[in-house]
């Protein structure tokens, strides 16, 4: 799209133009492929700037709004020079508008700072500080969904993001917005923060979130809300501030857990599971899902947080549900992370593997899961040290005839799909470091020498067992099995 600065009608058109087709709010960009190419006069994007001053920057009571509002228009001239003057005070003069009008030029606003260089323009040309004197008139949600959206875009750019930290009460009046109870503000308010939080820039930020107040506002929305995307960008936030750098999560970490962090995050996985659980599942809570797992994830293998996730049966439990679930497709990611969560648990509490015990679906719903994790070799390491945790209970005990049955007609069931997955392990293996391929060809082939161990236990018995339509031992898989374990161990 190329603006005209020469027509003021052509200017119109295009804005309408840009307005209908980006009122919606424009999405981050995940790297340069975004930016945008198309030629966009200087002077229009610093005309929609001085469109957004709020009325009290005109006031010639106010110096500091003076101030900024005599750079505006001199850049606007500079950059307007070939318009003559009166087109010239069409542009630039009378700053305060309506909120219709408002609302247009601060989408369009919106949609230019996914482009690098339309960022880095605006942010020369004060839209930071317009920005700033708009938050803190603001009386509207949806100004201060936009406003928010705008700085959000500018700040998947790292000069645009460190420019903000740079802007004098920028980063306060930013915070304050978590007190703001409107879902689209605090959507954009999120995604924001989780963005700046991650870059250089993080302490600063850390600083400015660490009072009591803030962070138990934080976890009082991720734990009352009930709109899914309000839930992924808050839970989104925790989870940056898990991953961020040492430092940034020393700041605020240790406070978030001693406010409750790990519970809530129990409870918020509770209530995710009940959805799936429920008649109907709703597609747009599944990415909700996948981030409370991998918030807990992280939050299970850092010292002062772990200790309370890994006792927990609760969330055992609730991630053997999940492992259980017949129809995994629409939540395989989140079913892998819960089995690799369920791995780490039982390496510091392996008492809780009596959750489990003699669990034929959780048996069976493990290995439904190796599929999805043919990629990911740490989750499939994760999945045979847990099937061989699992079957180590019959090591230690006698079973009887017909719970051998049971096992074994469930192990054989799967042999083929035990086939490919060593069979790609394998190759995986050989890649490896060999430390790490050392300590998991270990797991694995305990894992193999249980099952081996279940099967000849079997053959021993079987005579004494009727087969019975819900329980059925193919010979053929049977023998593929006893196979593969002594291929592979």
């Amino acid at each position: 799209m190329s603006i005209q600065s020469e027509s003021v009608a052509e200017e119109e058109e295009i804005e309408e133009i840009g307005f209908n087709q980006l009122a919606q709010n424009p999405p981050a960009p995940a790297d340069e492929l975004f930016d945008i190419s198309t030629t966009v006069d200087p002077s229009y994007v610093i005309s929609l700037i001085r469109k957004l001053l709020p009325p009290t920057m005109n006031n010639n009571n106010n110096a500091t709004a003076t101030s900024h509002d005599q750079i505006l228009e001199n850049k606007c001239h500079i950059m307007d020079g070939s318009s003559s003057s009166n087109d010239h005070e069409n542009n630039v003069m009378g700053p305060s508008v309506g909120i219709d009008s408002w609302e247009e030029h601060g989408c369009i606003l919106w949609d230019l700072a996914t482009s690098r260089t339309h960022a880095e323009f605006m942010v020369q040309n004060l839209v930071l500080e317009v920005i700033l004197a708009t938050l803190m008139v603001s009386q509207s949600p949806r100004v201060t969904e936009i406003s928010l959206g705008i700085i959000g875009n500018l700040a998947c750019h790292e000069l645009s993001r460190k420019q903000i930290a740079n802007v004098k009460g920028l980063i306060e009046i930013i915070v304050d917005q978590l007190f703001v109870d409107d879902t689209p503000c605090l959507c954009e308010e999120f995604r924001l923060l989780t963005l700046c939080l991650q870059g250089s820039e993080g302490v600063t930020w850390a600083h400015a979130l660490q009072p009591e107040n803030v962070l138990s506002r934080i976890l009082w929305i991720v734990e009352n809300t009930l709109n899914p995307q309000l839930i992924e960008k808050s839970v989104g936030f925790l989870l940056a501030i898990s991953e961020t750098e040492d430092d940034v999560r020393a700041l605020l970490l240790p406070h978030l857990v001693k406010l409750g962090l790990p519970n809530i995050l129990i409870n918020l996985l509770a209530f995710e599971i009940s959805k799936l659980e429920g008649d109907e599942r709703l597609s747009e809570r599944y990415c909700v899902l996948d981030m409370i797992l991998r918030a807990i994830e992280v939050l299970t293998v850092i010292d002062g947080c772990a200790q309370e996730l890994c006792s927990s049966r609760k969330l055992f439990s609730l991630l053997a549900t999940l492992i259980k679930l017949t129809d995994k497709i629409e939540v395989a990611n989140s079913c892998v992370t819960a089995a690799v969560l369920i791995a780490n648990l039982l390496s510091d509490s392996e008492d809780l593997i009596i959750e489990i015990n003699q669990d034929l679906v959780f048996l069976q719903g493990l290995l439904d899961i190796f599929p999805f994790a043919s990629d990911d070799i740490e989750a499939r390491n994760a999945l045979w040290d847990v099937i061989s945790r699992f079957l180590a209970q019959f090591q230690q005990g006698e079973m009887n005839a017909i719970n051998l049955y049971k096992y074994i007609s469930i192990l054989a069931s799967k042999s083929d799909l035990l086939e490919e997955e060593l069979l790609d392990h394998q190759l995986a293996s050989s890649n490896d470091d060999k430390t790490a391929s050392a300590r998991n060809l270990c797991i694995r082939t305990a894992a193999l020498k249980r099952i081996d161990f279940i099967a000849s236990q079997w053959l021993t018995t079987k005579d004494r067992v009727s087969p019975t339509n819900e329980y059925v031992v193919n010979e053929r898989d049977l023998d593929r099995l006893k196979d593969c374990c002594r291929k592979y161990s």
